[in-house]
């Protein structure tokens, strides 16, 4: 159901009113909360996601499914959310949108660790900025990549 439901939720997104937005969808989880299910979909844009595109995004949303029968007779709760910070890195939109942050990231050649601010990056691979300086690293070489929360981030 989830692939139908992504599929749903993706031509809201791209609807008319939410292009200007340049809204991404980036999940779409359907889980149960008791009697009732859960549906969170998470969205991003170049420029981060504020309220007005979440209150956007949920109407848009919101009338999509009500307009279909893909969710049943079981009630359930929509959330609409931004990406937020504890998603892996995974597009290279998402290593764009985080440019200047601190990451972690595990390599795939020795599952080592590496930490570093995220530098320019491109459609092949990024350039992390550490202790030792930058180094390019290609996507294929990442196994798993998190942004790191800081209390106190410096500027890149």
């Amino acid at each position: 159901m989830t692939d139908s439901l992504e599929t749903l939720v993706e031509g809201a997104l791209r609807a008319d009113a939410l292009t200007p937005l340049g809204l991404d969808l980036e999940a779409v989880e359907l889980t149960p909360a008791g009697n009732k299910r859960v549906l969170r979909i998470a969205v991003d844009r170049d420029g981060g996601v504020g309220i007005d595109h979440i209150t956007e995004a949920t109407r848009a949303i919101s009338e999509a499914l009500d307009a279909s029968d893909i969710m049943g007779a079981q009630p359930y709760t929509l959330e609409v959310t931004s990406r937020g910070v504890d998603r892996p890195l995974t597009l290279p939109r998402h290593w764009r949108r985080n440019e200047g942050r601190l990451v972690r990231l595990r390599l795939a050649d020795d599952d080592s660790s590496v930490d570093g601010r995220i530098g320019s990056s491109d459609d092949t691979g990024v350039d992390i900025v550490g202790r030792a300086g930058q180094t390019r690293i290609a996507y294929t070489d990442i196994t798993s990549a998190l942004v790191q929360t800081e209390l106190n981030p410096k500027d890149a």
